[in-house]
């Protein structure tokens, strides 16, 4: 595939001298004695010789830990064993990336929309006595290593010092947002048998308090009543719960006294680290978290990931492909269900500041993820396709109305973005900003494809495949293709794919998952194509592809004509084989505000498809629906709904528990009725 446009975005040579990456770059043909001019080259080297690069990553980020004699014991996937007999701890890097000595670095921006909870600032010192006297309160309640501890929490603080805690003492950590359901919740961290529960008392979304004290003592049920730690967020009384056996305040935890000194749980800027907080040395594979499949279909499935296998993954994407480091602001738009949480919480790795917000994107004002970003001088602002169309079509011009000139980097995630909106970035937020979509996934908590800050960014495209991924696209054949759309596979290993499912004793459902069509390969389930200068572009989801006469074409293509237009909010499309052999392709809008699906309107929604994919891409129908349903995480439902409106019953096919807004979900029922 040639792109038919030119750059929309190129790095200054000052840029690129200065990028992580390039110094990275520089230190391996020095280390490993090798010719890698430039990224293209850095790649190459990284997937040929996939055990140099991983030690490289290593040893340039001088990770803590004692390491065995081998990078890679066995190369089989699944399976692969990474790092045999090293033995290390995720949290040990938190605490040593920034200058202990160093008053006031802070390592946590907590805000949430106006009317809420008060700023709060963490520094690193802080973090560290929180997690220490956490830590020592999970002990003190019997947990080990390999329990579990789950947070059913909002973006706050506490949800990251439960996590540090947890880790730092061998424990395995999982948690989920509080706009899941009790029963929602419990069907995920019930699989756990958690001993410890940490729940905050409620969140504010869009000026409304949510109450979740009912929640609590529901799910605290559901989980066989564990010690439980609540979280004052909203100023509702707690008495009821307080009174509960085994529930306490997390604030009188985390000032649990640790060896002989009392850790405060008011922030202080005098404050120093605990020094004698030690993080225990685990096995580089030992289980770090349990993340979630959104669980659409059956039960969510856990995927465990390792502490060593995350942290190289990290230090690798934070700093070399985000340009992260001391001092900058990570600020990632996300939720404790999703693994962008996760992925933020990285930042501590490297030594920068997260941001932790609790509200919605668009309250007070639709501009509130650009007024934070400019409040906090955010450095990476990472947000999903829709915000940046809902920020276009309500005319908004962040650049010109908020102080932005912190802002370098805009991270995108969750679906496939638009050539438009790298367009409107550039004009309405910065000519100097980039642009930079990734894709990856739950399934290894990280990114396939994504952006560096030495390469070009062209509109519609992720600039680069991402250091020491052997990413291919392979046709129906298994054979590697240029330049065409092929299934995305990962041909050798990486670090972070899972340790196993949880409760997938036999490796069974792991296998089925990402290993049944290829043998032996990793095949993700998206259709791509590798272009000629070295960038991908991303067509949808190979499980929901529609396919007309035969010829396949992703979901992605068609959203990238349709949601740019000024009358349209959202759009989904199926391909649904019916009963009696023919095939029907309806493409679902949802309408701007007062606007109607009129002919004239359908013409110009047939006409921008034909225009900007192909005629064959043009639907057999368009159908005005009052709003899309996705997963928690913002994940169109496209299979489900081609299976409902195949006259599936909804219960069989979605848990409605796992859905944003299930009563959608009979809109699309009556119209396969």
């Amino acid at each position: 595939m040639t792109s038919t446009t030119e750059p929309i975005w190129s790095p200054t040579d000052d840029a690129v001298r200065s990028s992580r990456v390039e110094d990275f770059r520089r230190w391996v043909a020095a280390a490993y004695d090798v010719d890698v001019p430039d990224y293209p080259a850095l790649l190459a080297w990284s997937t040929d010789r996939i055990e140099d690069f991983w030690d490289a990553v290593w040893r340039y980020f001088d990770v803590l830990g004692e390491r065995g004699d081998r990078v890679l014991g066995d190369a089989s996937m699944p399976g692969a064993e990474w790092f045999p007999g090293t033995t290390l701890n995720f949290v040990d890097q938190v605490f040593r990336a920034h200058d202990s000595d160093a008053e006031g670095v802070i390592a946590i921006h907590e805000r949430a929309e106006p009317g809420g909870p008060a700023p709060r600032d963490l520094t690193y010192a802080e973090l560290q006595t929180h997690v220490a006297g956490l830590a020592q309160w999970l002990r003190e309640q019997g947990v080990r290593e390999g329990d579990r501890v789950v947070g059913y929490l909002p973006n706050i603080a506490e949800a990251v010092i439960g996590f540090l805690a947890t880790a730092s003492i061998g424990a395995i950590w999982s948690g989920c947002g509080q706009d899941y359901s009790a029963q929602a919740a419990v069907d995920r961290l019930g699989q756990l048998e958690p001993k410890v529960l940490i729940a905050a008392d409620g969140y504010r979304y869009a000026s409304r308090d949510h109450d979740r004290r009912p929640a609590i003592a529901e799910i605290r049920t559901g989980l066989g009543e564990p010690a439980t730690l609540v979280v004052p967020r909203l100023g509702w009384e707690l008495d009821e719960l307080l009174a509960l056996d085994g529930v306490a305040l997390f604030a009188d935890a985390a000032s649990t006294v640790v060896e002989g000194r009392e850790a405060r749980p008011e922030s202080s800027s005098e404050g120093a680290a605990d020094e004698s907080f030690a993080p225990v040395q685990l096995p580089f594979d030992h289980p770090l978290w349990v993340l979630f499949s959104s669980g659409t279909t059956g039960k969510p499935k856990g995927i465990v990931h390792g502490h060593g296998g995350v942290l190289l993954e990290h230090l690798k994407q934070i700093a070399l492909h985000s340009d992260l480091g001391p001092g900058d602001v990570f600020f990632w738009y996300t939720s404790p269900s999703w693994m962008m949480w996760n992925y933020q919480v990285a930042g501590l790795l490297v030594g920068a500041t997260v941001v932790c917000y609790d509200g919605s994107p668009g309250h007070p004002g639709r501009d509130q993820l650009w007024r934070l970003a400019a409040e906090l001088a955010v450095k990476v602002l990472g947000t999903s396709p829709a915000y940046l169309q809902a920020s276009e079509r309500n005319n908004l011009d962040p650049g010109a109305d908020h102080d932005l000139s912190a802002l370098q980097v805009v991270g995108v995630t969750g679906s496939v973005l638009p050539p438009g909106s790298f367009v409107w970035v550039r004009d309405h937020v910065g000519e100097d900003i980039a642009v930079a979509p990734i894709s990856g996934g739950t399934d290894v908590v990280s990114a396939f494809v994504g952006w560096a800050p030495t390469a070009s960014v062209w509109p519609g495209e992720l600039s680069v495949v991402c250091l020491g991924t052997a990413v291919a696209a392979f046709d129906h054949r298994g054979e590697p293709v240029q330049g065409e759309v092929g299934e995305l596979v990962i041909t050798k290993p990486m670090p972070s794919m899972p340790l196993h499912f949880w409760r997938d004793e036999d490796g069974s459902r792991y296998a089925d998952a990402y290993f049944d069509l290829f043998p032996g390969i990793w095949r993700h389930g998206d259709w791509i194509t590798l272009t000629d200068h070295g960038s991908v572009v991303i067509h949808g989801r190979s499980d929901s592809t529609l396919n007309r006469q035969g010829v396949r074409m992703g979901s992605a293509d068609i959203y990238a004509a349709v949601e740019p237009l000024a009358e349209i909010a959202e759009a989904l499309v199926v391909g649904v084989e019916l009963a009696d052999g023919d095939y029907w392709m309806p493409l679902f809008v949802v309408l701007a505000e007062g606007v109607e699906l009129d002919d004239a309107l359908a013409d110009r929604i047939r006409s921008a498809i034909r225009a900007s994919a192909s005629p064959r891409h043009v639907p057999d129908d368009i159908i005005a629906v009052p709003a899309i349903p996705h997963t928690r995480t913002g994940k169109k439902l496209e299979v489900p709904i081609k299976r409902i409106l195949q006259g599936r019953p909804v219960n069989e096919v979605v848990d409605p528990k796992s859905v944003d807004d299930a009563a959608l979900l009979e809109v699309f029922a009556a119209h396969a009725r």
